[in-house]
């Protein structure tokens, strides 16, 4: 899949020094999880203040990801409209915009602010991708897994601090609100990068690309991120619940979030780099899918074994979790020609990926209702695994397409 038109960077954006395109890109990754991560510890805080049912609450979990969904879709005519660096300032905002409304405690507002950040995330995602293949294409996987771990460091703190936070500024709906104060400074370190970068060139609007939907390829990785991405916010969203209706408390529970985000961090820093080096995609995507895989049966079937207890399966979980978003943006990176190619195969990958990702909360939630409990629920994590793999062994090690 190619482009009809070169699109090769402006003067302006050459003229970006890489290592502040770095800085900025890690300080704005670190608010496009935070967000979603502060929600479970507090899911069951805000259910009884509000009154709301399980599915009703995971359908505000499904909300914000079926909104990234669409700004994944929107995002590579956004940024080639607007410029990607211009761009990706904008998605910040709306995240920080929809934390703040997420501070007034009433069902609009919740499922309102949700909506707004996760437009923010879903257009940053595809803007990230093109501005690392725009500015450090030598480095992609090292880059992606980069700005994929300050995700995850940004996951792990709201998902630690989230009932501390409640329990010292008076409200569940305070503590998501704080969110919007990382977003803001991150937006301001990006401003100057922006505007160094410039408007694009004027025929950047009306650049023709190829569907990406004609592409076997996209198809396969849309196959495979969907599968990463369901299990991801399924498990996201409900492990702690599930761990709570087990006995532990909110704090515990929260506790139990941030490892699982934490273990994630070596297997999204290293296991990206390790795969750039010979190009080998599907030996290191296999084997890190097969310990979600496993991890997930372990929470399914044996919750708290002796000695290791829970931990033992959610470490093993986030190891395997923690390689997969950066792994199949990599492989898009490397094997398409340039940053609008990226962009508009990254949008059509994790569009479909978060359409998926942002039902399999509401699905697990109505479930969770049917049936009085966890386990059909969390089958539904072994499901999307098992589509995983299959995707693995589909996309394999092959040359550019």
């Amino acid at each position: 899949m190619t482009a009809s038109s070169g699109s090769a960077p402006t003067p302006t954006a050459r003229a970006v020094r890489p290592l502040v395109v770095l800085l900025g890109l890690l300080a704005l990754s670190v608010n496009l999880r935070a967000a979603l991560a502060g929600y479970p510890p507090l899911l069951e805080t805000a259910r009884d203040d509000l009154g709301l049912s399980a599915g009703a609450a995971g359908l505000v979990q499904s909300g914000a990801l079926l909104a990234m969904a669409a700004g994944s879709f929107l995002g590579s005519s956004f940024g080639l409209r607007h410029g990607r660096e211009t761009a990706l300032g904008v998605a910040v905002g709306l995240v920080a915009l929809g934390s703040l409304v997420r501070g007034v405690p009433v069902v609009a507002a919740l499922v309102g602010g949700s909506l707004v950040l996760g437009l923010g995330i879903g257009l940053a995602g595809v803007l990230l991708a093109g501005v690392v293949k725009e500015h450090l294409p030598e480095r992609a996987g090292a880059v992606t897994g980069g700005y994929t771990v300050a995700m995850m460091v940004g996951a792990s703190t709201a998902g630690a601090v989230a009932v501390p936070l409640a329990t010292l500024l008076g409200g569940w709906s305070f503590s998501l609100a704080v969110w919007a104060v990382p977003a803001v400074l991150a937006l301001g370190l990006w401003v100057p990068v922006a505007r160094r970068a410039g408007r694009p060139a004027p025929h950047a609007a009306r650049q023709v690309l190829a569907p990406p939907w004609r592409s076997s390829f996209a198809r396969r990785v849309a196959v495979y991120q969907l599968g990463t991405s369901s299990v991801f916010y399924g498990a996201l969203t409900w492990l702690a619940p599930y761990y709570e209706g087990l006995g532990w408390s909110p704090q515990e529970a929260g506790l139990l979030i941030a490892v699982w985000s934490l273990a994630q961090i070596p297997t999204a820093l290293v296991v990206p780099v390790l795969a750039e080096r010979r190009r080998r995609w599907r030996f290191w995507t296999g084997t890190t899918s097969a310990c979600a895989f496993v991890g997930s049966l372990g929470v399914w079937l044996w919750p708290q074994p002796p000695v290791v207890g829970a931990w033992g399966w959610i470490v093993l979980m986030g190891l395997g979790l923690g390689a997969g978003f950066p792994l199949g943006l990599s492989v898009i990176a490397w094997r398409t020609a340039d940053g609008a190619t990226v962009a508009a195969t990254s949008g059509l990958v994790l569009g479909t990926g978060y359409v998926c990702a942002g039902l399999t909360p509401l699905l697990m939630g109505v479930l969770i209702d049917l049936t009085g409990g966890f386990t059909v629920a969390l089958a539904v994590l072994l499901v999307f695994g098992a589509l995983q793999a299959g995707a693995v062994v589909a996309i394999g090690d092959r040359p550019r397409e």
